[in-house]
């Protein structure tokens, strides 16, 4: 293996001449099937209508949509001629959308008409109120000085707004010798997308991702899985999130084998298409497994053709790392960590380790890359199995936030570390385990609580189908331990009961103080817990049970 120096242009157009009949791309809801070479065309003809109006090398455009069949088509034509895809997290709401937009001087911004509970479009005409009497091509803002386009993906027509077809047919005026020598003034080294942090803590900041450093991250993820053209890869996370734009669509991409998309997470929608496509990789965080492997209709499903896959986004109950393995033959199920920052692979339990391994942790570091856990307080490298900070350097790591140096140098120290804030270990055998994170990290009385070792001791009480662990604040002991447990149908259990397993197997100070029975977790749209939200439940529970006169 070697680091690979194609941009992601030339990633497809390598595969659109290799494999040009292959289908790269399939919608199995609708039977949408594109070939490397249908996709590729239609990505040139998309290229040249972002030229047309006005999209050229480093101009940011957004794009605001869940996994929509021409979300990747943006992605590609933007890269072809040097623009930035910004991806919007399809859950924002207002005041998120307007502080991105301005934060990333955001050009053009690409939308659908939104999601169940937000409509993109009133949102838009509300951010951009001069749109309803401005000529296509020509807005100009007060509040967004930057933004000139706003692009419907679809093909209705609304006001000041152009739509696909419109953008495709404006392209045709567009000739292929400005395309290519636009194609020509690029270096994999040049930023080609910008992520931002999914504001589980503070404002959100633009990550600068490079072609190299997400291309290559997809292709070793991809080889650490022993993917081939014949895969065939069941892509379900959303794709504004480095899980899907990554882990899946750069593995898929320097690997030439077939991307299953699904618009919008649905277990049974999933469970369909693997079944349907005979998909032989699925990925997913714990919660979408979770939701596929309880559906009433699970057992309708030949999941037999899965054999690999990653599960995500949090920290992985082994549990349920074991059920997805025995229940839905993913018997090389694997897991990556990192975050948006590091491309977000930073280690990978790939098939080289063994099942125990892929079960217990994150496994090694990725090729190319030096892990390192780091001593927060004193900077040193910890000894084996000494927890610490987790923290990387090499060729994955960000160029840095948007517009704020002093925020990246923070986070990537003078020698070129940069840091997770996670906290982990390493083993004798080079595996990484995730044990908190700092700032989740409970603090009773003096006493340093980590929340994982109570959620995955709790797994093992029958009934419990997720739980989440955060700290309560407490006027006597600053902190106190609160469990948020989801329980499986059916089952009932009180909160004496779950203290009572507790009792004598964990550490007093270790066992919940409060359990709260909920019926789900809040979540960030890529489905990563939030659980500064839980805490901030956990003073809005307590009250009602003093107004209640309960313990």
């Amino acid at each position: 293996m070697e680091l690979q120096e194609r941009t992601l242009g030339q990633w497809l157009e390598h595969w659109a001449k290799a494999t040009p009949n292959k289908e790269y791309l399939v919608y199995s809801d609708r039977n949408l099937r594109l070939s490397w070479k249908t996709f590729n065309e239609r990505v040139d003809r998309m290229a040249k209508g972002m030229l047309a109006i006005g999209i050229s090398k480093g101009t940011h455009v957004g794009l605001w949509a869940t996994n929509v069949p021409d979300w990747l088509t943006f992605l590609f034509a933007g890269a072809k001629i040097g623009a930035v895809l910004v991806t919007v997290n399809t859950n924002y709401k207002q005041s998120e959308l307007e502080y991105l937009v301005k934060d990333a001087d955001l050009h053009t911004l690409c939308i659908t008409e939104g999601v169940f509970d937000g409509n993109y479009l009133d949102m838009v005409y509300t951010m951009l109120p001069e749109l309803k009497n401005s000529q296509r091509g020509f807005l100009k803002s007060k509040r967004f000085p930057s933004m000139r386009n706003i692009v419907f993906i679809g093909q209705e027509k609304y006001r000041g707004m152009y739509n696909t077809a419109e953008l495709l047919l404006l392209g045709e005026n567009i000739s292929d010798h400005r395309l290519q020598t636009a194609k020509e003034g690029l270096s994999c080294y040049d930023v080609v997308n910008m992520q931002y942090t999914s504001g589980t803590t503070g404002f959100p900041k633009g990550v600068m991702l490079t072609h190299h450093n997400i291309t290559n991250n997809g292709y070793f993820t991809g080889e650490g899985m022993g993917f081939t053209p014949n895969d065939k890869l069941c892509c379900c996370v959303p794709l504004f999130h480095c899980f899907g734009v990554v882990l899946a669509s750069m593995n898929v991409l320097t690997h030439g084998c077939t991307q299953v998309m699904v618009e919008r997470f649905d277990p049974l929608l999933v469970l369909a298409s693997v079944h349907k496509e005979r998909c032989t990789a699925l990925y997913g965080v714990p919660t979408m497994f979770i939701s596929e492997l309880n559906h009433p209709m699970f057992n309708l499903f030949d999941l037999t053709s899965l054999r690999t896959g990653i599960m995500a986004g949090s920290l992985c109950p082994e549990e349920v790392m074991r059920a997805v393995t025995e229940k839905m033959h993913i018997t090389h199920i694997t897991s990556v960590y990192g975050l948006t920052e590091s491309s977000p692979g930073m280690t990978h339990s790939t098939l080289k380790e063994s099942f125990e391994e892929r079960c217990t942790t994150v496994g090694k570091a990725y090729p190319f890359t030096e892990v390192a856990v780091i001593h927060p307080e004193t900077g040193r490298i910890c000894d084996v199995n000494e927890q610490g900070e987790l923290c990387c350097r090499g060729y994955l790591v960000m160029k840095g936030y948007y517009k704020k140096p002093e925020a990246t140098a923070e986070v990537i120290d003078a020698q070129g570390w940069l840091h997770s804030g996670d906290l982990g270990t390493k083993d004798a055998q080079g595996n990484y385990r995730i044990t908190g994170r700092i700032k989740d990290m409970i603090i009773r009385g003096g006493e340093n609580i980590y929340p994982r070792e109570i959620e995955d001791f709790l797994y093992g009480m029958k009934g419990i189908k997720d739980i989440q662990v955060v700290g309560v604040a407490s006027e006597k002991y600053g902190e106190e331990v609160g469990a948020f447990i989801l329980l499986h149908q059916g089952v009932t259990l009180t909160e004496e009961e779950v203290k009572d397993f507790c009792r004598g197997q964990i550490a007093r100070h270790k066992i919940p103080r409060y359990v709260f029975f909920v019926e789900g977790f809040p979540l960030t749209g890529s489905g990563k817990i939030q659980k500064f939200k839980l805490r901030e439940q956990s003073l809005e529970l307590l009250a009602q049970r003093r107004k209640e006169n309960l313990p």
